[in-house]
């Protein structure tokens, strides 16, 4: 007890000591940042329209509704250039349409916690009902071309715009036009002209064949097929003849270039190599098609292919597994070099996110090797002879990823030729005229491939956790949007001469927007 009374006593002497010090401390001056006004350079935003596809609308989560709209990158620059900016609204945070009681296009996606799924609940914007208001300035339209951007008529092909067009034969450009816009942005021209191909692996489900990457330019694009590439020279007259027509009357804007759509996580979230065995089956499969290759032969030299052409046709099909993750095996189109149209994916292709993962688990891709095909399998080791249709049970259990789910060598290469020759033609365009400003979409996209920095954070193309893109993995998140917002107005910045990168609030604030949105949002 002693010992807590002299510590009581001396802290209570300390008290009355510090009673009699003066208790005035000069204040610390706190910092205050130094306020950088804007200077937009003569730069007229009175009256800015946006003029593009799914990006431009705000589209994400593979829906459009009233949260993705207000966080359009259009509708952030223009929070930025402090203007009225109107947009047709769809009916609310569902997404998708309603006709008759009827849901004729999906909600949007959410998370459940392992993977997206469509939000329950039914959508209230009516399929074919006007938007609200009679005057817009987002002409960013889900879904469309270059070529129907220029098409008239086009409303009652395309919902989005139907729910905005003038009359009945307008054009998206001439209605964009007829607002007399002062500045514009001109974004993501071309995407939807390589997307439809690539996301259904370069095959229109329409015609049960393969999709065309469209070399001659006298075929009128209203006879492409649905997920046909445009032909670079249609491209470039459309696009050319976009920007002379918005800078006719002295306005400016920034074009943007078309992103490498490959990069997105629509295409790279399933690996190609999931095929994972364990040592006795991958024996098996490297039997089977060693006996696949056998077959082969046999046939093709019973049809009078000479021996050695046909051993060196036959070799391709000895495939070789080994124990852990092996490639899949793709069907491809039957040529005179492939006449049984499968073979092992290599290293640069690609999967789509849409492929069956149930059918994958279940030997998709692969091989089933039922009893009856072992049995066949049991006679070729022991050196006998098999019946055509013995060896056409074996060649039928070759069970190859479908064309639609996968993009080929040479349908990358088509994607990487057509999306080089639109940017080339943007760029072009953009550097020979004073009125346009260029921001490259594809060198960002790059970046964020291997992270890309937002204000604190570090955003990349993976699904779901990235940030950048959204659940439908090719369209990208508010935050990513934001980012893509920023981006137009450095571009700006380097070509009039505004100062919105530096001055005070000049940017967008990642952390102002999100990267999913609430299940709960209706």
């Amino acid at each position: 007890m002693k010992n807590y009374k002299y510590i009581a006593l001396f802290l209570l002497s300390l008290g009355f000591v510090s009673c009699e010090e003066s208790n005035d401390f000069e204040a610390i001056a706190e910092e205050t940042p130094e306020v950088v006004e804007l200077n937009t350079n003569g730069l007229d935003f009175s009256n800015y329209v946006s003029i593009g596809a799914s990006f431009t609308a705000g589209f994400t989560d593979g829906a459009l509704f009233i949260g993705a709209q207000e966080n359009s990158f259009p509708n952030i620059l223009a929070g930025k250039f402090g203007t009225e900016f109107n947009q047709p609204l769809m009916s609310d945070n569902i997404g998708g349409f309603v006709l008759n009681g009827n849901v004729v296009q999906a909600p949007r996606l959410i998370f459940n916690g392992s993977a997206p799924q469509r939000l329950p609940a039914t959508p209230t914007t009516v399929l074919g009902a006007r938007a609200s208001g009679t005057s817009f300035n987002n002409y960013g339209i889900p879904g469309a071309k270059s070529f129907h951007l220029t098409f008239p008529g086009y409303g009652a092909l395309n919902p989005y715009f139907g729910r905005m067009a003038s009359s009945a034969t307008a054009t998206v450009l001439g209605d964009a036009a007829a607002q007399n816009p002062t500045f514009f942005t001109l974004s993501e021209v071309g995407g939807n002209d390589v997307l439809g191909f690539a996301t259904n692996g370069g095959f229109n489900p329409a015609t049960g064949t393969d999709a065309i990457y469209q070399s001659d330019n006298t075929v009128s694009p209203a006879a492409y097929g649905a997920n046909d590439i445009t032909n670079t020279d249609v491209f470039a007259s459309i696009f050319s003849g976009m920007v002379t027509q918005l800078t006719a009357s002295g306005a400016k804007g920034v074009v943007a270039t078309v992103p490498d759509i490959t990069l997105l996580p629509f295409f790279n979230t399933v690996p190609n190599d999931a095929l994972e065995l364990d040592a006795a089956t991958a024996a098996s499969l490297t039997g089977f098609f060693q006996a696949v290759s056998g077959i082969f032969i046999q046939g093709a030299i019973g049809q009078g292919v000479p021996p050695a052409q046909a051993q060196a046709l036959g070799a391709q099909y000895a495939l070789t597994f080994t124990e852990g993750k092996n490639r899949w095996v793709i069907d491809v189109p039957v040529t005179q070099t492939n006449p049984l149209g499968f073979r092992q994916m290599t290293e640069d292709e690609l999967l789509v996110l849409t492929i069956d993962q149930g059918a994958l688990a279940q030997g998709y891709g692969s091989v089933a090797l039922t009893p009856a095909v072992l049995q066949v399998l049991g006679k070729l080791q022991a050196g006998a002879q098999i019946t055509p249709q013995e060896g056409g049970m074996v060649l039928a259990a070759v069970n190859g990823i479908d064309d639609k789910d996968a993009l080929d060598t040479d349908e990358l290469a088509s994607l990487k030729s057509a999306t080089d020759a639109y940017n080339a033609t943007i760029k072009a365009i953009a550097s020979s005229n004073n009125n346009v400003a260029l921001v490259d979409l594809n060198e960002i996209l790059e970046e964020a491939a291997m992270g890309i920095q937002f204000d604190g954070y570090t955003m990349t193309t993976s699904l779901v956790t990235g940030g950048l893109v959204s659940l439908d993995g090719i369209h990208l998140t508010p935050r990513g949007y934001a980012l893509m917002a920023n981006k137009i107005l450095a571009a700006m910045d380097a070509k009039f001469g505004s100062n919105f990168t530096t001055a005070t609030d000049g940017l967008a604030k990642a952390g102002d927007f999100p990267t999913n949105f609430s299940p709960m949002l209706r």
